[in-house]
């Protein structure tokens, strides 16, 4: 893949910043970078500028909470007219104690992927994704299962019990975090990172045949804005614990660099889920395979309760 143009979200701290900056290490000759303060961004964009030694970054304003902010976005990029070869998805959250809706009824933690969809279905729609393009976005160990804490939901059996079976009332149920969902943070992120994992896995064959998409976990990395959101339990338990065990952390630079490695794969794993090996939250990443991220029914649930919310569907090409 040509090194040319690439777009992260969720720059200005964290996993985002230090990707950013590893592109450009790498050589890449422009780096669209993105945050929700115009300021703030800018201010990013210059202490990136400092820390490379090179002058390749673009502030570009995105919220993803805001439908109108994604759309602006992708209307900048519209008129620049010059196509991404590497989206990374990577602005994400840890949910808190108590349950946030944003204003479009989303729960917290769900409404980053809502953005990057929105975000992504543009760019295919307006053809701004080069004919090679990598697409990265940012999952979690947790959507894999075994990870103490964390519990994912068994989205047929939930589906089975509030929603006669329909998979995809449920996913949309867990994404608003409606009626039937007993609010819990660590099992809202389990939630938010399986179903980013599923959409990834029904995008890949709706993408034109030289377009790939992973989702990646970029492991445990504690020194990011994300980790220090999180709510008490984990804040003041689980990561002072993790952090005394060796292998079980890694500086932000390590855990971006997994995006970058995935966006050297092939088309032939587009779709996959990659993450530590089993019981280590660092390390060589690995196809995951797990059954139940292979589901079609869960896969394709995910990516019609992601349409449904977000109002906005792609046609396989």
């Amino acid at each position: 893949m040509e090194h040319s143009i690439a777009l992260v979200t969720g720059t200005t701290s964290g996993l985002g910043h230090a990707a950013a900056r590893l592109l450009a290490a790498k050589g890449w000759h422009e780096i669209i970078v993105t945050g929700r303060n115009q300021a703030q961004l800018r201010e990013t964009a210059a202490q990136l500028a400092a820390e490379s030694k090179t002058q390749v970054f673009t502030p570009l304003e995105l919220d993803l909470d805001t439908p109108s902010s994604v759309q602006s976005a992708l209307a900048e990029l519209v008129k620049r007219g010059r196509p991404i070869d590497f989206l990374l998805l990577n602005a994400g959250m840890v949910p808190g104690k108590k349950r946030v809706l944003t204003a479009a009824g989303i729960e917290a933690s769900e409404a980053p992927l809502i953005g990057h969809h929105l975000l992504t279905v543009g760019l295919l729609r307006a053809n701004l994704l080069s004919p090679k393009a990598r697409i990265v976005i940012t999952s979690a160990e947790p959507a894999r299962g075994g990870v103490p804490m964390f519990q994912y939901t068994d989205v047929p059996a939930f589906a089975a019990k509030y929603f006669r079976d329909d998979q995809t009332a449920a996913v949309e149920a867990l994404i608003r975090s409606g009626p039937n969902v007993k609010y819990a943070p660590n099992n809202a992120y389990a939630d938010a990172k399986l179903i980013v994992a599923w959409w990834a896995a029904a995008l890949a064959p709706r993408l034109p045949s030289g377009i790939a998409v992973y989702a990646v976990s970029p492991g445990a990395s504690n020194a990011t804005n994300v980790a220090r959101n999180a709510g008490p339990l984990l804040k003041y338990l689980m990561i002072p614990i993790v952090n005394l065990i060796p292998g079980m952390n890694q500086t932000p630079e390590i855990a971006a660099g997994r995006y970058l490695q995935a966006s050297e794969f092939g088309t032939d794993v587009s779709g996959q889920f990659f993450a530590s090996a089993k019981g280590k939250f660092s390390g060589p990443m690995e196809v995951q395979r797990q059954p139940h991220l292979y589901d079609r029914a869960s896969q394709e649930a995910a990516w019609q309760a992601v349409v449904n919310v977000s109002g906005v569907d792609l046609s396989r090409y």
